[in-house]
This record gives C-alpha cells, structure tokens and sequence, in this order.
C-alpha cells in the first residue's frame, strides 16, 4: 500500500514539473518561426511596398537577393542586395559607389526586409538569445526574450539589444524593443498590429514608440508602455504584399 501510494505520489510530482517547466529561448524563437511562416521563408519570392519604396526578396535559404526600386525625381533607382555585394542602377545603368555609401545603401535595404519577415531572423548564426521569463503584457502571459549579436557576422549594428515578447499560447511575437547606439542611441518600442498571413507567411504592422527616459534598462520598457510612458512617433505599415512560392527545386 504504501509503496503503491509512493509510486503515484511520484508520477504526480513528475508530471506536475513538466506541466511547469519553461522552454529555452531557442526552443520559443523555432516554435515561433514554425508558426510564423517556417520553410515560406526561405522558398518563396516575396514583394511588398513601404513608404514608397517596392521591396523583393528572391533565391532559396542563403542566396536570397533583395532589392529596392524607387522614383526620385525623373530617376528611377533599384538597389540590389546579394549575398556577395550591393549594386545600384539609377535607370538600369550601373552607378560607381564609395564602399562606406554602398554599405550604407546595402544596411538600409537589409533592415526594411529584416523587420518585415521576423521572426525569421532570429536564428542567424550571428544571433545570442537569452530568456529572461514569464511575463504579462496587455493581460496576457508572455515569454519574454533578449536577442544580442556576435561582433562577427552582427552586421555594423552588432551592439543593438533587442527584447522580445512572444505570446505563450501562439508564440507570436505582438512585440518587440531595441536599444540603438548610432546618433547618440536610444530606445524604441513596437506593439504589432494588423497580423494577416499571405501565401503561408504572418506580416504584421507596427506602431513605434520611443522612450526618453533613457535611464532605464530596455529590459524595463514594456512597464513603461503599460504605464503609457512612452510617445508614439509613427506606423510603419507594409503595403501590397505578395508571396509566390519560388521554383528552387
């Protein structure tokens, strides 16, 4: 009797751990990518405008090249961003860049695509990812996420901290913060909007906030959204989205 109630004594214990314990930070960053859009991210050609500007990703996995083609003034410009390099044509002719403009160009292209197809991005090889907990946001249960980069492979934004909230029943991530060093650094907040999924892949909007009270921890910074500290400064809103699936067979 008693070794038989030792026994289920146990097994409850047992399954009462598991039910409690947490995923890792990498185990929530693939679950979220699977959700997200998994392989539609890697195969399929994608187009989309943002303020303007015509984006397109195409290639499979590792060569994807990315572009941008705006007008400005009579000129019509495409910049082309490869694995390898970055070119531009103004009017289909290739332009001769510095090397410190080309990465400037390159480094803008990369970020508008970055930000559109997250989560993806976050398994990079460069990518550090640290959890930091359960939390709640807007009433609802969170796992919240540090994300930093390796110097090498980070890109020239390899400093950057970037925090994560990834909602615990769809692994969503509805928001995310930065913390920037460039032009004398500072925080941001977005809160994601208007979720749609087109051709297997979630696109979200976002609403942009800032933080000024740069004394406090970008960890900090989603009680300071709870508790409206924060000054939206803008939307950013992808338009006339499109994905095709590629033919990289």
């Amino acid at each position: 009797m008693n070794k038989g109630y030792w026994l289920l004594a146990l097994l409850l214990i047992t399954a009462c751990n598991e039910k409690t314990k947490e995923p890792t930070a990498q185990e929530i960053v693939d679950r979220s990518i699977l959700v997200s859009g998994g392989e539609n991210y890697r195969a399929s050609d994608i187009s989309f405008r943002f303020r303007d500007m015509v984006y397109t990703a195409s290639g499979f996995g590792n060569n994807r090249v990315l572009t941008r083609s705006f007008q400005k003034d009579s000129a019509h410009i495409k910049d082309v961003r490869t694995p390898k390099d970055f070119k531009r044509y103004v009017n289909d002719s290739l332009v001769v860049l510095s090397d410190s403009l080309a990465n400037v160009y390159s480094n803008s292209v990369n970020s508008v695509h970055y930000f559109a197809y997250l989560p993806y991005g976050l398994n990079d090889a460069a990518v550090n990812k640290k959890y930091l907990g359960k939390v709640r946001l807007n009433e609802k249960e969170y796992y919240k996420v540090e994300i930093t980069f390796d110097q090498e492979g980070g890109g020239d934004d390899f400093d950057d901290v970037y925090v994560y909230w990834f909602n615990s029943k769809t692994f969503n991530p509805d928001y995310l913060a930065y913390e920037f060093q460039v032009d004398g650094g500072g925080q941001r907040f977005r809160k994601a909007f208007n979720e749609r999924v087109v051709g297997g892949i979630r696109f979200v909007d976002y609403q942009n906030y800032k933080n000024t009270q740069l004394d406090r921890s970008i960890h900090d910074i989603d009680e300071l959204y709870e508790s409206n500290a924060l000054n939206l400064l803008s939307e950013i809103k992808l338009e006339d989205i499109s994905v095709n699936p590629g033919n990289y067979n």
